[in-house]
């Protein structure tokens, strides 16, 4: 059964080091926050992806009906190896203590949620070969809406992102940036416009926007590093690239969900014979499936404009 990874630590609750890792992850990522994990064994999931219903038709007496088979397209998701190894002086382990290496493990591992789910949106093995497709690569057809046609790109109309939403097969979240979700906040406040926001809490008791039931999840906490959904993406009517795009996604079983072969490792190494070192090893065995063709949208060519009706 798949579980977000805090559902999942509930479940070894004496495991102090999991807690940890959980804790880290899911304040780091409002996508880790609620993606549910399948754990796997071996290094590949093999699933299918319905594509098409068969045909369903009326028959008289003493008539045959025609036969039609569904389409049901065979998928095979990889597991990647994701992680980073650090090194921490024994200068500074034996004058300051050993919580310095611990303080350095959680910024690794804020490093790597950070990188997954930049990977999990903008991921492209054909560039670089060693991670997974995220969703950008992955949306296409019906599940691909344009804004617009304008050179430059169009303000996101409030219209649009219904219609986003109405692509997507039991809907449970939208995934934007900060500026974005401002831009939508500034529009429910207008009469003429609408789009009403409401607010709720997070299991960590952070307040979360909410449009049409959705919870809205915020894409670049760590835009430092990663500029995940800025102002910076092609539009479709061509111009200066500077759209963004919004996702609505099912994050549930079945639908789209992250895969791994258990939990991140942190793995001591003790020091290394190549220098006064502490050695830490931070590694994942992660990646993501897409279950269903109407388990996640992308409405994009949005520029950074007030948002209309």
């Amino acid at each position: 059964m798949a579980l977000t990874l805090l559902e999942a630590a509930k479940r070894h609750s004496g495991d102090v080091l999991r807690a940890a890792i959980v804790s880290i992850y899911a304040q780091e990522s409002d996508i880790l926050r609620v993606l549910p994990f399948d754990d796997i064994a071996g290094n590949a999931l093999k699933y299918n992806v319905e594509n098409a219903l068969p045909g369903i038709g009326f028959r008289g007496l003493n008539e045959g009906y025609t036969e039609s088979t569904g389409v049901i397209n065979p998928q095979v998701e990889q597991l990647v190896i994701a992680g980073g190894d650090l090194d921490v002086d024994k200068f500074i382990v034996r004058t300051m203590g050993a919580d310095q290496r611990s303080a350095q493990e959680a910024l690794k591992l804020k490093a790597l949620a950070h990188k997954f789910s930049n990977t999990f949106i903008k991921g492209d093995s054909q560039t670089t070969a060693k991670e997974f497709d995220g969703l950008q690569v992955r949306l296409t057809g019906n599940q691909l809406i344009a804004a617009g046609s304008t050179s430059g790109g169009d303000a996101l109309s409030l219209a649009k992102l219904d219609e986003l939403i109405d692509a997507v097969d039991n809907p449970t979240h939208l995934l934007m940036t900060k500026a974005m979700r401002r831009l939508l906040t500034t529009a429910s406040r207008n009469s003429s416009i609408g789009g009403f926001i409401q607010w709720d809490l997070d299991a960590f008791g952070r307040k979360v926007a909410v449009y049409a039931g959705l919870p809205i999840l915020i894409a670049d906490a760590n835009s430092d590093v990663y500029q995940t959904l800025a102002f910076n993406e092609a539009n479709p009517g061509g111009g200066s690239n500077v759209g963004t795009s919004i996702y609505c996604m099912s994050l549930m079983e079945g639908m789209l969900q992250g895969i791994q072969s258990a939990m991140p490792e942190v793995e001591d190494l003790g020091e290394i014979q190549t220098k006064p070192v502490f050695r830490t090893r931070v590694e994942w065995y992660t990646g993501m499936c897409l279950m269903h063709p109407r388990a996640a949208g992308r409405l994009y060519g949005i520029k950074n404009a007030a948002v209309t009706a």
